[in-house]
């Protein structure tokens, strides 16, 4: 089976390209992300392998469909970068890995949260430099902090564990309540309850088109003044716009993400020597109150495996068996 894997990265080689060979499969790398520029490098493969920022919508499909591929291999949980409907006119059977490691995701989110809120990342480049003053370093407790979890699945309830284990007062928002951690103390709330309570407000739901821009100009003014923004979920979730606004008028006290909404040609590349196109973000960045990182919550040796394996079984499963249902499978 050949299998073009797109965005190729290095952690890619270290774990999926083992995993696809000792399958006996022949991978063929490609840093460029897939869109319907690159969709020509898939040429001559059987299946294709794409990561969250790759382009699946129509143009592309019908390209990976015109040139015979009709498998794809999603090594990531979200799909919001999926054409469904248009996967299913053109007969494409894709899976995602539905599930790999909840936990890397807000182990991160959570590092994210300490390192924002006691200041780590300014502290961390003042030390190397010799400076050892505490100026404009100090943070809160979390502890008895009230914190809002939006989204209760895998993630969200790991989240939320960890939280409840710095004795924080946690909330969330959800339509599919949890018992198990309501039966540990989470209360459920609607959304403007939970935005008017959280002086720490975290997303870990998926991105669908009802909830772009969930965080935006009103909901950020429903906030505690001065609450802080954490997100590891989906770039569009927040109206970055407004999460700007609200940082400058002190709405918003701090602001940590690693996702970005316009990430999708700026993520996973080195612009260390060109400088970052992206002008909000690059200015964004020169903020003490705002935290970035590049979409890396996933990157643990553990979710990686996970990945590997899922997204191996995934393409021997579509490819060997056109009705198959393996786990994660999207159309």
């Amino acid at each position: 089976m050949n299998v073009v894997v797109f965005s190729t990265q290095q952690h890619d080689r270290e774990h999926l390209v083992p995993a696809l060979v000792a399958a006996g499969m022949t991978p063929r790398l490609q840093v460029e992300r897939l869109t319907a520029d690159t969709v020509h490098l898939a040429h001559g493969a059987d299946v294709v392998c794409v990561f969250t920022n790759d382009d699946l919508h129509r143009r592309v499909l019908d390209g990976l469909a015109d040139q015979g591929v009709h498998v794809v291999a999603l090594r990531c949980s979200g799909y919001d970068n999926l054409d469904v409907d248009r996967a299913r006119e053109r007969g494409m059977r894709v899976a995602r890995v539905p599930a790999y490691s909840p936990n890397a995701i807000a182990e991160h989110a959570v590092a994210l949260l300490m390192t924002l809120n006691r200041r780590v990342h300014i502290a961390w480049d003042r030390t190397r430099r010799g400076d050892f003053r505490l100026d404009h370093l100090t943070g809160f407790d979390l502890v008895g902090r009230p914190v809002g979890v939006v989204g209760t699945g895998r993630i969200g309830q790991a989240f939320a564990r960890i939280m409840l284990g710095f004795g924080c007062q946690v909330a969330a928002h959800d339509p599919y309540p949890n018992g198990e951690l309501q039966a540990a103390g989470v209360e459920y709330l609607e959304l403007d309850a939970l935005l008017a309570r959280s002086d720490v407000l975290s997303l870990s739901c998926p991105l669908t088109r009802a909830n772009r821009h969930l965080i935006n100009a009103d909901t950020l003014a429903r906030l505690p003044r001065g609450a802080v923004l954490i997100n590891a979920a989906r770039g569009a979730l927040v109206d970055t716009d407004a999460a700007e606004a609200a940082l400058d008028s002190g709405q918003l006290g701090g602001l940590a993400m690693d996702v970005y909404e316009d990430e999708a040609s700026l993520f996973f590349r080195d612009w260390s020597l060109s400088g970052l196109p992206d002008r909000r973000l690059a200015r964004l960045m020169q903020r003490d109150d705002v935290l970035v990182t590049g979409h890396q919550a996933f990157l643990t040796h553990e979710a990686l495996t996970n990945i590997a394996d899922t997204t191996v079984s995934n393409l021997t499963t579509l490819h060997q068996d056109p009705d198959a249902q393996p786990e994660g499978r999207v159309v």
